[in-house]
C-alpha cells in the first residue's frame, strides 16, 4: 500500500492504495475502507470484484484539509466474502502512513530595496574564491592570466607580477522570522491572524529560495531551521533544496510558543552575519518593539509585517488603531520597513506596500535621487 505524504492547506491531495494478492488462489468480492481523520473528510470505501493470484489492484481517493498538521492515513480495513456470500472475513492491516498538510503559499512579486547592499536583488553577491585571511593578498602571476587583473602596487612591492584573485558568486542570505508567541495572537482557526502569519512566512521562504537566497526559518523561541551549515543556512544549492522541505514541514506543525518575548530570536541574529530579515510579528508591546529595533542593527535590510490580531477578531477594516501605528512608527525609526496587516489582507498587497514604503524612504533620504527600482526579493 502506498500513500500520498504531502498536501497543501485548502487544496486536495490524492491518496493511492495498492492491493496485492500474494495467495495462490483468487479472491472473492473485496470491500475496502481506509481510516482517515474526520478533518480530511469521510472514510473512503471501495469494492473490488476479483483479484487473480499474484494480481494487483490500485485505487485512489482524495482528501482535503483546511488545517495544517500531520494526519495518519490507515490502516486499511478489508472485508472479504466468498462468491456465494456464505463466508465473510474481516481484516485490518497494520501499515499506515502520514499525510503532512503544509501551509498555503502565495506567489509574490519581485521588488527591490534600492540603496541596499548588492546581491539582494538576485540573491547573489561576490566573494573571494578562497577562504581565509590570505585571500586579501593578490597571488603570483600564472601563465594565461588576464593582464588586466595585474595588481601593480603589489607587483612593485614583491618585485614580480601579482594578479587579483578571482571572485565567485556567493548566495545572499535571508532570515524569515515568525513570531509564534501565544500572547501575540487572538483567535483561532484557518482564517485567524496566526494562520495568516504562518502562510506569510511560508510564502516568503519559497519566494526567497526561488530568488537564489540561502534562507533559514527563525522563530521567537530561537529555533532555527535548517540549522545546518554556517549560522543555520544551507551551504549549497542541494542543501537549500533539501532544507525547503524541512522548513515547510516545520511550518506544517508549528504552534504557539509559551514565551513572552523575542529575546531568544535576537540572540540568534546577534550571533550571525548580516543579511535580509523578513519578520512576521503578532501584537507587540513596547518592550518587544525595543527588542525588534535591536534586531534591525544585525541585518542588511529588514521588513516587518505586523498583524493586529485584535482587529482580526473584530473583523474591523480601515486604518490600524493608534497603539499599532505607534509601534509601526518606532520600528520605522529603528530602520525597519514596517507594514500593518489589516484583517484578511492578501500577502501580495502588503508585500508591494513594503516595497513602495522602502522606495519612498530611500527617495526622501537622498533627495529624490534614489527611488523604487524594482527586488528586495
Amino acid at each position: 500500500m502506498a500513500y500520498a505524504v504531502t498536501g497543501t492547506r485548502g487544496a486536495e491531495a490524492r491518496v493511492h492504495l495498492r492491493v496485492d494478492n500474494i495467495s495462490r488462489l483468487p479472491t472473492g468480492l473485496l470491500m475496502l475502507q481506509d481510516r482517515v481523520p474526520y478533518v480530511l473528510g469521510p472514510r473512503p470505501r471501495f469494492v473490488l470484484d476479483r483479484v487473480e493470484p499474484g494480481g494487483r489492484r490500485e485505487v485512489s481517493y482524495r482528501v482535503r484539509s483546511d488545517l495544517r498538521g500531520r494526519y495518519p492515513l490507515g490502516p486499511l480495513q478489508l472485508r472479504l466474502s466468498d462468491p456465494f456470500g456464505m463466508c465473510e472475513l474481516t481484516r485490518s492491516f497494520s501499515a499506515y502512513d502520514t499525510l503532512t498538510v503544509i501551509p498555503r503559499t502565495e506567489p509574490l512579486p519581485t521588488l527591490r530595496l534600492a540603496g541596499e547592499a548588492s546581491g539582494y536583488g538576485d540573491g547573489r553577491q561576490r566573494s573571494l574564491a578562497l577562504a581565509g585571511e590570505d585571500d586579501i593578498i593578490p597571488r603570483g602571476y600564472r601563465h594565461g592570466d588576464d593582464l588586466r587583473r595585474v595588481h601593480w602596487r603589489s607587483t612593485a612591492r614583491y618585485g614580480e607580477l601579482m594578479v587579483r584573485r578571482e571572485e565567485q558568486p556567493q548566495r545572499a542570505r535571508c532570515t524569515v522570522l515568525l513570531d509564534t508567541r501565544g500572547i501575540a495572537y487572538q483567535g483561532a482557526g484557518p482564517d485567524s491572524a496566526f494562520e495568516w502569519a504562518v502562510s506569510g512566512a511560508a510564502s516568503a521562504l519559497v519566494h526567497m529560495l526561488e530568488r537564489g537566497f540561502a534562507v533559514r526559518l527563525l522563530t521567537d523561541d530561537g529555533g532555527c531551521v535548517p540549522g545546518e551549515g554556517s549560522d543555520g543556512f544551507a551551504g549549497s544549492t542541494q542543501e537549500a533544496a533539501d532544507s525547503a522541505g524541512l522548513m515547510m514541514d516545520t511550518l506544517a506543525v508549528v504552534g504557539h510558543s509559551d514565551g513572552g518575548g523575542l529575546s531568544r530570536a535576537y540572540d540568534v541574529l546577534r550571533g550571525g552575519s548580516e543579511g535580509l530579515l523578513i519578520a512576521f510579528f503578532g501584537d507587540l508591546d513596547e518592550e518587544q518593539v525595543a527588542v525588534a529595533s535591536r534586531m534591525r542593527q544585525r541585518s542588511g535590510a529588514a521588513v516587518a509585517f505586523v498583524v493586529d490580531s485584535e482587529g482580526w477578531v473584530r473583523g474591523g477594516a480601515g486604518a490600524p488603531p493608534a497603539p499599532v501605528e505607534e509601534r509601526l512608527r518606532l520600528l520605522r525609526e529603528a530602520g525597519w520597513t514596517a507594514v500593518a496587516v489589516p484583517p484578511g489582507t492578501p500577502l501580495t498587497r502588503v508585500w508591494q506596500q513594503a516595497g513602495q514604503q522602502h522606495g519612498d524612504t530611500q527617495s526622501a533620504a537622498t533627495g529624490g535621487l534614489s527611488g523604487f527600482s524594482g527586488g528586495w526579493s
